[in-house]
């Protein structure tokens, strides 16, 4: 669902494809799984069972696997051959596994993980640390990647430029102050409104002529006929601030239920998947700040 977002920015087909190459052996051949490289600079994902891969299951042969870089940074590694964003393709991001038990770099003259553009950060000006969770794209776009931000201080985030993945964006899920990566960044229930029953999500990423594209919106899964939230007004906000007010496109982009009510955004009227959503526009360079405050 949150794979839209890119719509709204101008897409590009990435052609990039390189000779494979071995960074891993295991010890026996035809192994049941590859394990996760711990000497990478990886982040192991702990809240699934996935054994430290961005994905709740095993990394085995004939598959690739997906994982989580640091804040800031994306994953650079996926299958070559595919270029567009279409299922089955997009479920290909990582390092791939081949059939004797060794990981393999698909691309390599890609890094595992390259810095994003630098062009947004989260300000946590609530009293409780906040867990953004970006999906994994390409991947199965669970929201296992985690950014945590603890209160009063800020973290920068993920911005993929054209040259990323089917020049896609990147997305996340805002949990409410309190909740931990842990408990935020995966698949939730309706027992509580975090996990992708969190009330907000993100977009991100920049064209080639360096603008930054930010998007904040109220979470679809929120008001579904299911959700026993879609009555219940969040007790905490987002807004967005370009840091530099001559280069923004866009007047003001807040989402706060207790001054403008459910599904309700300040300065825009744009709905879609039912959800109401706005968004900045940063230019030449410039960045954006995402605020996270109580209300």
């Amino acid at each position: 669902m949150l794979a839209n977002l890119s719509i709204f920015f101008t897409l590009a087909v990435l052609t990039t494809s390189a000779p494979v190459e071995h960074v891993h052996h295991a010890h026996q051949k035809r192994a049941a799984q590859c394990s996760f490289p711990t000497d990478k600079g990886l982040v192991k994902i702990s809240s699934v069972n996935g054994g430290g891969w961005a994905q709740d299951k095993s990394c085995t042969p004939g598959n690739y696997c997906p994982y989580a870089c640091p804040p800031g940074k994306l994953m650079a590694q996926w299958n070559p051959k595919v270029t567009s964003y279409s299922y089955p393709g997009s479920q290909d991001g990582g390092l791939y596994c081949n059939d004797n038990g060794e990981l393999e770099t698909p691309i390599s003259n890609h890094d595992y993980c390259i810095d994003g553009k630098g062009t947004a950060s989260v300000k946590n000006s609530a009293s409780k640390n906040v867990a953004f969770c970006q999906t994994v794209l390409p991947g199965n776009e669970e929201m296992l990647i985690p950014t945590n931000v603890d209160s009063s201080s800020s973290q920068t985030l993920a911005v993929p430029g054209t040259d990323y993945w089917a020049s896609t964006a990147s997305h996340f899920y805002i949990n409410p102050p309190g909740v931990s990566t842990d408990e935020g960044c995966k698949w939730g229930s309706t027992s509580n409104p975090y996990g992708n029953w969190s009330p907000y999500v993100a977009g991100f990423n920049m064209d080639d002529s360096g603008n930054t594209f930010v998007k904040i919106g109220w979470n679809p899964v929120y008001f579904e006929d299911s959700s026993p939230f879609k009555n219940e007004k969040p007790s905490f906000g987002v807004r967005l601030s370009c840091n530099n007010g001559d280069k923004c496109n866009g007047n003001t982009c807040e989402i706060n239920p207790q001054k403008y009510g459910l599904n309700k955004v300040s300065g825009s009227d744009n709905v879609s998947d039912g959800a109401a959503w706005c968004v900045l526009t940063a230019t030449d360079n410039s960045d954006v700040t995402v605020e996270v405050f109580d209300l």
